[in-house]
């Protein structure tokens, strides 16, 4: 045991720095305080100070703002961004007659107190008292985060858009790690925090709760239980496009080979999936990569993915939905929804639904044939595929969505109803859907194949499953561009046997 952290404090082991542009106010304080025991050091001004504090780190400062009162929120700022207040106390003297929105500034910026610069000597002594002894605890603290930060056993990577079951498979991926003796981090905003590393870039996930308690003071330790029963993803970013730059991969490779990663396991999509191979190309045999697919639109092939059950249910209710609508008022509707490649997503909630139409990437309709079959009806709900004839919208300088596009082609054809057509445009309320049993029940069967990989010492793996085929599928055959079967296209055009 480090008996040092635990040693009876003395005031001659606290350095206070005084910033004043006030040569007499710096000295009587400085004296003062010496008296009690404490070492200071003068400055005459903020940039004299500057890069002493950026890296001597006083315990105390006393900041004197009564002359220039937006220098000094810049460098505390700064020593905020560098993630020096965690181990400094600032301490503020400010003119009676500063400005509200100065002091609140101030104080916004990382001061933990304001005083009136004509205080007694004693005020200030009992306030640097009380500093010395929070700043005693709070070095503990610090001490004992980058204990836990050293260095990151298992680090998990989230990216891309959002899907029904993010939370659920890190959980299960924490408990599954941490009852193998495994110590798991996450990047706070995926590949993005391991690039450039900004803020609280990582956290310490713990599983076991009575563990949690023991370590809950420790700022970036956090408890995953509660992640079982939550929405969307607790930890990522929107799709961090720059990762796709080499020089980005190459920083996240140094940065994760620093922190001594043993094992990587990315979640999330196709693209998520790319930026994990990518980054695995440029680390180490010896650090394990993983990857577990979480899409609504399951464009990872080979494998059942997480979300792509609770898509479909959510996904087939809300045309049902379309379908009451449509029929009560006699309306056309024209559904986009998601279906970027395969049109997956778009397709199965069509044939749960049973809407009369599914317009998935790949395929290609008679538009006359269409339309003499819209006008023989009284109401008709078709779904389309977001990236259905995407290359076609493209040439055209299309900017609409694929529903307004398929109305489009329609008019374009000669139809001409005399019934209402309303176009909804994809909506992103079913990446927020709690995630339903079969995708939980996913997600715990693919966090146990995935730290069983890790404990036989494979890498570069995924897990997948197919019913109940539980098997892994290297990263060099895994394949991105989901189709889906011709026969299950035939099924979705029903208006049009």
């Amino acid at each position: 045991m480090d008996t040092r952290r635990i040693a009876p404090i003395s005031h001659s082991l606290f350095t206070v720095f005084i910033v004043s542009t006030d040569e007499k106010r710096r000295r009587e304080l400085s004296e003062g305080l010496k008296k009690k025991q404490y070492n200071t050091r003068e400055f005459s001004s903020v940039d004299v100070a500057h890069g002493s504090l950026m890296i001597d780190r006083p315990d105390i400062l006393i900041l004197d703002a009564s002359n220039d009162g937006a220098e000094c929120v810049n460098v505390l700022s700064e020593l905020r961004r560098v993630g020096a207040l965690k181990v400094i106390y600032s301490l503020v003297l400010i003119d009676p007659a500063l400005d509200t929105a100065t002091r609140l500034s101030l104080i916004d910026a990382g001061a933990e107190e304001y005083f009136s610069v004509a205080a007694p000597f004693e005020e200030i002594l009992i306030r640097v008292s009380a500093a010395r002894r929070i700043i005693s605890v709070l070095r503990k603290t610090h001490a004992e985060e980058e204990d836990v930060f050293r260095t990151m056993d298992v680090l998990l990577i989230q990216d891309g858009g959002c899907a029904p079951g993010y939370n659920p498979v890190t959980a299960f991926l924490v408990g599954g790690f941490e009852r193998a003796g495994r110590k798991v981090f996450v990047a706070s905003q995926g590949f993005k925090s391991v690039v450039e590393e900004t803020g609280e870039a990582y956290k310490y996930l713990v599983y076991d709760q009575s563990k949690f308690k023991r370590l809950d003071h420790i700022p970036g330790v956090v408890h995953v239980g509660p992640l079982l029963d939550s929405r969307g993803a607790a930890f990522r970013t929107e799709r961090y496009k720059e990762f796709i730059l080499k020089e980005n991969q190459q920083k996240a490779a140094e940065n994760i080979i620093r922190h001594q990663v043993r094992t990587i396991v990315g979640i999330g999509g196709n693209g998520t999936f790319m930026g994990i191979k990518d980054l695995s190309e440029m680390l180490p045999l010896h650090v394990q990569v993983f990857f577990v697919p979480v899409t609504i639109d399951s464009d990872v092939m080979g494998t059942e993915c997480i979300g792509e059950h609770t898509g479909i249910e959510v996904g087939a209710e809300k045309i049902r939905c379309y379908l009451a609508d449509a029929r009560t008022h006699e309306r056309f509707y024209f559904i986009e929804m998601m279906g970027a490649r395969g049109g997956f997503h778009a397709l199965h909630s069509c044939l749960g639904a049973r809407a009369h139409l599914a317009l998935v990437p790949g395929l290609h309709v008679d538009m006359k044939l269409l339309g003499e079959r819209l006008a023989a009806r009284q109401y008709a709900v078709i779904v389309i595929a977001e990236g259905w004839e995407i290359e076609d919208r493209t040439k055209a300088g299309f900017k609409g969505s694929a529903a307004e596009w398929l109305k489009k082609r329609l008019e374009d054809s000669g139809f001409n109803s005399q019934r209402k057509i309303v176009c909804e445009a994809f909506t992103r309320d079913i990446r927020g859907a709690a995630p339903n049993n079969q995708d939980i029940t996913l997600a715990q069967r693919m966090a146990k194949k995935v730290v069983e990989f890790a404990s036989a010492g494979s890498s570069r793996l995924m897990p997948a499953v197919e019913s109940d085929r539980e098997f892994a599928i290297p990263f060099h055959e895994i394949q991105t561009d989901n189709t889906v079967r011709e026969s299950l296209k035939k099924l979705g055009l029903r208006l049009l046997e």
